[in-house]
Formats: structure tokens, C-alpha cells, sequence
């Protein structure tokens, strides 16, 4: 949620800050601004409410005056509606202050009451003018933009990023980031700030991450870290893996079609480097043995598409591992008082990193003494930081709100630890792991096969369905959470009522809303690995084929059982049986961006969401 930039240095900055917003816009936003301070130390500031090309049609109409330093944002309307008063930047001090924010202070509305009796008046409803206008008095009382922004900054509660600028200082950009995501980029002879690397990253590759509770003060040759007692701190620099053009659509629909394409990209990266010989090894996890040796049980926390992977990730752990997994969502799990200890493992997925209820799950987590694995898809991400250990997916950016080369890349990596920690349990011999690393290694040629000869009819099937109200997704075993992430995705991005059941539960209650003509996926199990299961599956698809149901059937290649009762068939190509939901969700991820864009819809930013929620 929101999209921060800043630079400082001798490019055209307001150039440099619509760009940098532009590669944000994936974060979701309602408004957009920017504030620069020209060659003659005057502050402009433009923002409107809308998409970015609002604002930048407005700042062709009437561009601001040419400057060097600078700072842009892009709005989810919090505090306020979606209104040119309430997007950011805010100004203070006669206007002569720059102030924009990502994230909530939760006790404004206390401040704001002092502000008042004060007789300070405020032009909007934002929390944010509320910090602007702190800042602005702390400044008009020591001159220091440094210190006045280190003496407020402790007073707010809540999660934000804060970018400051004065006009008095043209030449630096001050920050300040609590339980919100801040990044800086370095330059030569100019610096940056963002959110994340996407907002500098076609100019530089070097980054620094920020830790909690810390300021930054960049000028063009200068990065300055403290923490809020003042303290220097040392940033360890890192190198970004990915380039610009990994960030574009690079003549693709949209982001998420180019994103469905790099499916079989982002699992075989994840897997890259990490099995030799049959066996897995993670680099990442050097030294972690008696770690893995010593834990009693797994918990995964994590929210909406990531919680999916670990439900699929659970299988594996507790078949390969031999541990007992339980899946959490993160905002329900520290609120209930967990049974967690030394001995728990709990393994966090982000796609971000910056997923504000997994971030303060784990910081609960080791808070009660556990030990912490993030699986996380950005470098420099903040639960990385936070936790243990990391195990990082490489899909590369995904752009698109509804999480697709991220989610399989997910399940990757959570079988990667899987085989991992059961090389170091003892739990599987080195045959049965280096069975099931060449299934994984396998798996990113199958899903080319899909792609290949499956999508164009699965989006025309979807163009036909465009007027559907309603679609239900089954499946059993790993097929269960596969069945979620589909109708997960079909909200997400149609907005048409979606669910995905336990095929098992069917006739608990489900069949009920089962009438002629209503849609129903089902994916099917193999017969070569579960004959029961999938006995039991196909005779869930009798059932409702009986009602009058519109059955479409996710099955494996040759499986012919399905073939009397299904109106569509989709094939998948041969795999065991942990490794087919890498497989069957792929045609989901199919069928929602074709739904959606026969449609009409914006796949890329459905309405109301946002691709890393760093709220709770």
C-alpha cells in the first residue's frame, strides 16, 4: 500500500519521481503527488486525486519549475477519502515543508487535538498533515531538519514511512521508517529513497535497507543512518538481483499475463543452486542443522495467497519431514495466545516482505521464544530481517495485485526446506530425496506444457463464461488448497462470488448451492498414486454433475474416468502427487485474468486492493 520516492541529485528530479511512482503503482493507490524544490530553493508541489496519468496530464498542462531534489507518493486512502486535499504531499511551516507518509499513526487524532488548541488549522483529514505540522513547529524551533524530524517521529504510534523535505535545505531528503518498508539507493553523485528497489532500480542497483525505528538523512553524495536516540547506525549493502526491464510489461496484456508466462521461470530459479546431486542443500541455511534437528513442530503464518502455499507446503513437511505442521493466518494467530516455544519452528511467507500482520506474527513469535524462517520474494524486505532465517523464492518482481509466479514459487521453496530438513532429520534416504528433487526439477517444463497447449483455450472457455455471478472450485489433499487459491483469484480480479471447498465437504452443506448451470472446477487426483482418492473425487463430480452442474475438470494426461461426466476437461501432464498443485493451479490463474479481461477489468489493479498490505 502507497508507493513512496525521493532523490537527491543533479538529474530533472520531478522526471525521476513520476518514473519511480509509475513502477510503484503495482502497490495500489487512489491518488498521487510529488513536491520538488527548484534551482532558486523555492518548494512546488502538484498532486491530484486518480491514477498517475491524472497527474502527469496535469503536470504537462503546467509543470513545476525544474529541481534536484525531491519527493513523490502514491495514496490508499486511509484517514480521508480519496481526494486532491488528502494525497500527499502535505505542507507545513508556510508551505515551505514537504511531508509525505505511508502507513497509519494511530494516535493523530490526540495530536491533532493539541495542534488545535494551538490554533493550528489543518486542509485535509489525513493523519499525515498531522505529522507535517509537527515537524514543521520542531523545525521552526531548532532550524535542524534532522533533529526536528528525529524529536517528532518518536511521538507517533503506529506503522509509517516518513519522507521530509525543506526548502531551506534544498540538497537532502530526510526519513524515517517504523514497522513500514524504506529502501535507500545509491547513486553516483545522487542518492534515492522508495519503498521498495522498483523505485529506483533503472538507475541503480545498490540498495540499503532500513532497520526499524531508524532515520536516514541522503544529500547527493551522502547517506547518513541513526537510530531515533541519534546513534549511528552501519546498513549492510546489497546488490539487487533483477534489472528495470524485469519491472515492464515487455510487450505482454498486462503484468499478470506476463507474470503467468514466468511460472515455470520462477520455480526453476527457486530451485536453481539448491540441488545437487540429488540432494538439497540451501545455502541460506548454513549452520542451522541442530536448529532443524531440534524443533517439534512447524507453524506457517501467513495471509491470502500465501497462506495457500503453506497449506500445500504442510503436506510435504509432514510427509517428508516428519513434523507436525499447523497453517495460520497471521492476523488471527497472535491474537489468540499460541502454544509456541524454543521448539517451534514458525516459518513466515511473504511475497513482499512487508505484510504488516505476518510481520508482527513473527515478531510475537520470538517474542514467546520461537525460531523464525522467512520465505520472502524481495531482498532487503523487513521479515527477513526480523527473522532467523530466510529462504528466498526468486520469481523476480511481480507487478500484478494478484499474486501468480509468486505463489508457485512459494510451494518451491517450502519443499525445498521440506527435503532440506528431512536430509537433516534422517527422515528420507538420499534415494527418496533425490526422487522427489527430480520430480521438482521437472515441474517447470511441465508447466510450459500447459501453458503451451492450454492457454488459448482456457481463455476462450473464460470469455464465454464472462457472465457468470458465481463459480465453485473442488478439490481434495493438496488439490483442497489449490481449490481456495482459485477462487481466491477469481475474486480477486472478476469480482464475481467465488468459493473453494474440501471436496469431502460437499455433501456437508456445499451441494446445496449446486443448480443447473452452475460452474464447477474440480480438481481431479491422480488414479496412479490414490486410486481411493480419486475414486472419491470423481464420484463428487457425479453428484453434482447429477444437479445440473457445469463441470470443468482439472485431470492429469490419459486419466479417462472423468471423460462421462465433465463438460471441459483440462490436462495436466503426469506428476506425483505433491508435485501436481504446481501444476492444476495454473489453469485457475489461466481462467481468472481471462474471465476478468473478457470483462473488461484492470487485472493488474482490481479495485480496492493492493499488492503488499503494510496495514493492519
Amino acid at each position: 500500500m502507497c508507493g513512496i520516492v525521493g532523490y537527491v541529485g543533479p538529474r530533472p528530479s520531478q522526471d525521476i519521481l513520476i518514473s519511480g511512482l509509475a513502477r510503484l503503482e503495482y502497490r495500489g493507490y487512489d491518488s498521487a503527488g510529488i513536491a520538488v524544490i527548484d534551482r532558486d530553493g523555492h518548494l512546488g508541489m502538484r498532486k491530484r486525486a486518480g491514477k498517475l496519468q491524472v497527474l502527469r496530464d496535469d503536470l504537462i498542462i503546467d509543470p513545476l519549475p525544474d529541481g534536484t531534489t525531491g519527493i513523490g507518493h502514491t495514496r490508499w486512502a486511509t484517514h480521508g477519502g480519496p481526494t486532491d486535499a488528502n494525497a500527499h504531499p502535505h505542507l507545513a511551516d508556510d508551505d515551505k515543508l514537504a511531508v509525505i507518509h505511508n502507513g497509519i499513526i494511530e494516535n493523530f487524532a490526540t495530536l491533532k487535538a493539541e495542534l488545535v488548541d494551538e490554533g493550528y488549522e489543518f486542509r485535509s483529514e489525513t493523519d499525515t498533515e498531522v505529522a507535517a505540522i509537527l515537524i514543521g513547529r520542531a523545525y521552526a524551533e531548532s532550524g535542524d531538519l534532522v533533529e526536528a524530524f528525529r524529536s517528532t517521529v518518536s511521538r507517533f504510534d503506529g506503522a509509517y514511512t516518513l519522507l521530509a523535505m525543506h526548502q531551506d535545505h534544498p540538497g537532502l531528503v530526510v526519513a524515517a521508517r517504523r514497522n513500514s518498508p524504506l529502501v535507500i539507493g545509491l547513486g553516483d553523485g545522487e542518492n534515492f529513497l522508495g519503498s521498495d528497489v522498483a523505485a529506483f532500480v533503472e538507475h541503480t542497483r545498490n540498495a540499503l535497507a532500513i532497520g526499524q525505528d531508524e532515520i536516514v538523512a541522503i544529500t547527493p553524495s551522502l547517506v547518513e543512518v541513526t537510530n531515533f536516540d541519534g546513534e549511528v547506525v552501519e546498513v549492510e549493502p546489497f546488490e539487487v538481483t533483477w534489472d528495470a526491464s524485469a519491472a515492464d510489461k515487455g510487450g505482454w496484456s498486462s503484468f499478470m499475463a506476463k507474470e503467468v508466462s514466468e511460472e515455470p521461470e520462477a520455480v526453476a530459479k527457486t530451485v536453481l543452486g539448491r540441488v545437487r546431486d540429488g540432494a538439497v542443500v540451501i545455502p541460506e541455511l548454513d549452520g542451522l542443522d541442530e536448529l532443524f534437528a531440534g524443533i517439534s513442530r512447524v507453524v506457517v503464518i501467513a495471509c491470502g495467497t500465501a497462506a495457500y502455499a503453506g497449506q500445500v507446503g504442510k503436506y510435504a513437511i509432514e510427509q517428508w519431514a516428519r513434523i507436525p505442521v499447523d497453517v495460520e493466518l497471521a492476523h488471527e494467530f497472535r491474537y489468540r495466545d499460541p502454544v509456541i516455544g524454543p521448539d517451534t519452528l514458525v516459518v513466515s511467507i511473504s511475497q513482499s516482505g512487508e505484510t504488516m500482520d505476518t510481520l508482527m506474527a513473527v515478531k510475537y513469535a520470538r517474542e514467546q521464544g520461537a525460531r523464525t524462517l522467512s520465505i520472502c520474494n524481495t531482498q532487503g524486505a523487513t521479515i527477513p530481517r526480523e527473522s532467523d532465517a530466510v529462504v528466498y523464492t526468486h520469481a523476480g518482481p511481480e507487478v500484478a495485485v494478484a499474486s501468480t509466479k509468486a505463489f508457485v514459487a512459494q510451494i518451491t521453496a517450502l519443499y525445498l526446506l521440506a527435503l532440506h530438513v528431512a536430509r537433516v532429520r534422517g527422515s528420507m534416504t538420499a534415494e527418496q530425496i533425490a526422487r522427489e528433487t527430480h520430480e521438482l526439477e521437472a515441474v517447470p517444463e511441465k508447466i510450459s506444457t500447459i501453458l503451451e497447449r492450454e492457454q488459448e483455450r482456457i481463455t476462450q472457455l473464460a470469455g464465454w463464461m464472462a457472465d457468470t455471478r458465481s463459480v465453485l472450485f473442488l478439490g481434495r489433499h493438496v488439490g483442497f488448497p489449490i481449490a481456495l487459491e482459485g477462487a481466491l483469484k477469481l475474486k480477486e480480479i472478476s469480482y464475481i462470488h467465488a468459493e473453494g471447498f474440501a471436496a469431502g465437504e460437499l455433501k456437508h452443506g456445499p451441494i446445496a448451492l449446486i443448480e443447473p448451470g452452475q460452474p464447477v472446477f474440480v480438481i481431479v487426483p491422480s488414479p496412479r498414486d490414490s486410486t481411493l482418492l480419486h475414486d472419491k473425487v470423481v464420484s463428487n463430480i457425479q453428484e453434482i454433475r447429477a444437479r445440473g452442474a457445469r463441470v470443468i475438470v482439472i485431470a492429469e494426461e490419459g486419466d479417462a474416468s472423468v471423460l462421462p461426466f465433465s463438460d471441459e476437461v483440462l490436462r495436466i501432464p503426469l506428476a506425483g502427487a505433491l508435485f501436481e498443485p504446481l501444476l492444476a493451479v495454473v489453469p485457475l490463474h489461466i481462467f481468472a485474468m481471462g474471465l476478468a479481461t473478457a470483462k473488461g477489468l484492470d487485472v493488474d489493479q482490481p479495485r480496492n486492493l493492493a499488492k503488499s498490505v503494510t496495514v493492519e
